[in-house]
């Protein structure tokens, strides 16, 4: 999530510090990539604790429910409570978890406490309308792993959030003003900042295809590059996420493109990015090289749409902007939940195969979604000069 910080960082940082800016992203990064640790580890922990990739596969759909919780429940908080005070607090859930997950003793432990792991990571969340209000880790869960055992993953985050509470809780700048409101009433506006905003459900349907095609590929990944011919242990495995850092390149320059109104073909690029991914990496099932070309593709489209959906909805509604975020992510992760559960399954049934079709079938969605629904720039300027305020 630092490429979110980004975004922000295109709309100008003077309220902002430079160390403020690298310590927030520094957090988003570390809270996000809790959700991610397991993926490299799907192969090594169902051997372990002999289970199939459709039921191993739940562990990431577990933590991507969990977050979808804390998404709904926990982020527009961050409208209302000082989040010197509620990220902290929320990163402690995040130990939680982790400690518990280094601790299971099966696979279905390990999927219910994913959830807990994955509804504190949503501080993450909350601190990106904190840059916003105040400007005018895949690889290195399967190195550990290959180094130490996959628990030890576990308790190295686990040490790693409790720091990082400890930091933010000390460096957040206080906000002063907060206004009031009861949480059943902020709750509601959230669901009426939903049921107003054309643009707002568009970007989200956005979301949820891209993060869904997005998890379709990384939840299997670990099989795939376990197996024939390949045959990969989960050090090689966890580094193939840094080939998908490539993706990050997409922030600053999606966000100067969108300044200058071209969101709607930007969305359409990504969209497009997203379906030939997949045709890669089916050619990569015996190619090292175009496993790497596909990866770096479905990347740039995943993360490119992400940003520039970004980019259109925090212009929406400024003085609610956790309410926006929260209702955006949420349609991301349900469509990142449901990818990854039904990832597995496929996987399962008809292996390399139908995993790069349902990818493909998610890709095409996006284009048609992009090319019939996706208003233009006059369009979406008049709705956000014209939509009602939102109470607090």
């Amino acid at each position: 999530m630092a490429t979110d910080l980004a975004i922000e960082k295109n709309r100008g940082t003077s309220g902002i510090s430079r160390g403020l800016v690298l310590l927030l992203a520094v957090a988003c990064g570390t809270s996000v990539a809790n959700l991610y640790y397991a993926q490299p580890l799907l192969h090594t922990i169902s051997v372990a604790f002999h289970s199939g990739s459709g039921t191993t596969g739940l562990i990431v759909t577990g933590s991507q429910v969990g977050y979808l919780i804390g998404l709904a429940l926990l982020v527009p908080l961050g409208d209302l409570v000082a989040r010197k005070r509620l990220v902290p607090a929320v990163l402690g859930v995040t130990f939680v978890g982790l400690v518990l997950s280094a601790c299971a003793g099966g696979v279905a432990e390990l999927i219910l406490v994913a959830l807990l792991v994955g509804l504190g990571s949503v501080a993450a969340q909350m601190l990106v309308p904190l840059a916003a209000s105040l400007a005018n880790d895949e690889s290195l869960a399967g190195l550990v792993a290959g180094l130490a055992g996959w628990r030890t993953v576990y308790w190295v985050a686990a040490v790693l959030v409790l720091l990082l509470a400890i930091v933010l809780g000390c460096q957040l700048p206080d906000e002063p003003f907060r206004p009031k409101a009861t949480y059943g009433g902020l709750l509601a506006s959230v669901l009426r900042l939903f049921g107003t905003s054309r643009t707002l459900r568009q970007r989200g349907l956005y979301a949820a295809l891209s993060f869904g095609a997005f998890s379709v590929f990384w939840t299997t990944m670990a099989f795939v590059l376990a197996g024939p011919p390949f045959r990969y242990d989960e050090t090689v495995i966890g580094l193939f996420g840094l080939v998908g850092a490539a993706g990050a390149i997409c922030a600053n320059v999606s966000g100067r493109i969108a300044d200058h109104g071209m969101t709607r073909r930007l969305t359409l690029l990504y969209a497009l990015l997203l379906l030939a991914s997949f045709g890669l990496l089916y050619l990569g099932r015996n190619s090292l090289t175009w496993m790497i070309v596909g990866i770096v593709v479905l990347d740039l489209g995943a993360q490119g749409l992400h940003v520039t959906n970004q980019h259109v909805i925090y212009g929406l509604a400024p003085t609610a902007r956790s309410r926006v975020n929260a209702a955006y992510m949420v349609c991301y992760f349900v469509g990142g939940a449901l990818g990854s559960a039904i990832a597995g399954v496929v996987y399962g049934q008809w292996h390399w195969a139908g995993v790069c079709a349902l990818g493909a079938a998610i890709g095409a969605m996006a284009i048609v979604s992009a090319a019939l629904f996706t208003p233009g720039e006059r369009a979406r300027a008049g709705e956000a000069a014209t939509s009602p305020p939102f109470s607090h």
